[in-house]
């Protein structure tokens, strides 16, 4: 039995000396090189939002070259998002009017108001007053309103077809005066 167990012992040294030595003699020529290394890699940081009440979500992103690997990670806040929260909470506290005003700050929302003729509220008024003041502080719309543009063309179109505006109108007055005044009798046109 330990003559048997020292045959298969041999027979087994045997065999790997033979293979690994078969192993080292065993060589190829080539042209490339092979290494086993990976390349490196920029790895972007996980940015976590878990609470479905914040209004932000998460971008992250790399670039990797084979010098220089660049990776980032920012939080993006949705202003929609926010404005809707806000004017919810301004409703459930009674507040409508400010509720209302809040959204009033999308000009999506100012146009959807203006189309339906409930006009948005302006420093406390409403409705009529509230248009009136609206249309004599324009700057105060916010600032995309298609409405409010097509509004001004329109406006713009009517004092073209009407003639001269108001400041035409002022100097013509001025000069018919100047000329009255002086003496001088000419027909100003």
């Amino acid at each position: 039995m330990k003559l048997l167990f020292f045959i298969l012992t041999f027979i087994l040294v045997v065999a790997a000396i033979t293979s690994a030595k078969g192993a080292d003699t065993n060589t190829t020529v080539s042209s490339t090189v092979v290494t086993d290394k990976a390349p490196p890699t920029a790895s972007s940081p996980s940015v976590v939002v878990n609470n479905s009440d914040v209004c932000k979500t998460a971008a992250a992103g790399a670039v990797q070259t084979q010098i220089l690997g660049i990776s980032s990670g920012i939080t993006i806040t949705d202003e929609n998002c926010e404005r809707i929260k806000l004017s919810r909470s301004l409703y459930s506290m009674g507040m409508k009017v400010a509720a209302v005003s809040t959204l009033c700050a999308d000009p999506r929302v100012w146009d959807a108001m203006y189309m339906a003729g409930t006009v948005c509220p302006y420093m406390g008024d409403i409705g009529d007053s509230a248009r009136a003041k609206w249309e004599e502080n324009p700057d105060m719309i916010p600032e995309g309103s298609e409405v409010y543009k097509k509004v001004e063309m329109v406006k713009k179109e009517e004092n073209k077809t009407t003639g001269l505006t108001d400041g035409q109108k002022f100097l013509k007055f001025i000069l018919a005066g100047m000329v009255m005044h002086s003496g001088i009798v000419a027909f100003v046109p």
